[in-house]
């Protein structure tokens, strides 16, 4: 009885512990790692408030429709720009090519860019960033567009690169007004509605 009752304690314990870790949320890795990051309040973008009640992000349903081959023609000889933000901050990017690609029928470009600031830094600087905004934007998604971080690894040796909708963010402007987050740029509106990725952020 007294070997017993120890082990009963600590299974106790245990059962409790695990209880009280809620699950991380998500359907894919993507999702999960994403909402990790939120819950982790050394990382979010949420405002306290928010993360108090945080529980996960919405998504889309999963969707294999919205990944697509791209053809991508780099552009050459780009000059570099001062992207326009949400505040007076002036990144320094420039466009690295443009990706061509059909979706439901239609026939749709983005302008992929390449951060210049990143390429300070070891760890950002394969790291091209694409912005754009839908047909769902400022109704399902986010009114300021989606943003999808891609690698300059992601090429193909045949001129593509895979373009995954599924895995895409919101600016951190969605969730906090303290952030500058590029603004997307006209050009990259999809005529098409994406329903795939990141939805607007609804506060409790």
């Amino acid at each position: 009885m007294k070997i017993i009752l120890p082990i009963l304690s600590l299974f106790l314990i245990l059962s409790c512990n695990s209880q009280g870790k809620r699950p991380i949320l998500g359907d894919t890795e993507y999702q999960q790692q994403l909402n990790a990051s939120y819950k982790d309040a050394s990382k979010s973008p949420l405002k306290k408030k928010d993360l108090k009640t945080f529980k996960g992000l919405d998504f889309f349903p999963v969707d294999a429709t919205f990944i697509v081959t791209a053809v991508l023609v780099k552009t050459e000889n780009a000059p570099i720009f001062k992207m326009p933000t949400t505040t007076d901050r002036k990144p320094l990017y420039k466009e690295y090519g443009i990706a061509t690609f059909t979706l439901e029928g239609k026939d749709c470009s983005l302008t992929i860019y390449q951060s210049q600031d990143d390429l300070r830094g070891e760890k950002y600087k394969d790291y091209l960033f694409l912005p754009f905004t839908d047909d769902t934007s400022g109704n399902e998604s986010y009114g300021g567009g989606r943003y999808m971080d891609l690698m300059i690894s992601d090429e193909n040796e045949d001129g593509t690169i895979l373009l995954n909708f599924n895995n895409t963010y919101n600016p951190y402007c969605a969730y906090n007004d303290k952030y500058s987050c590029p603004l997307t740029p006209r050009k990259n509106h999809l005529d098409v509605e994406i329903k795939a990725g990141i939805k607007v952020f609804k506060k409790d």
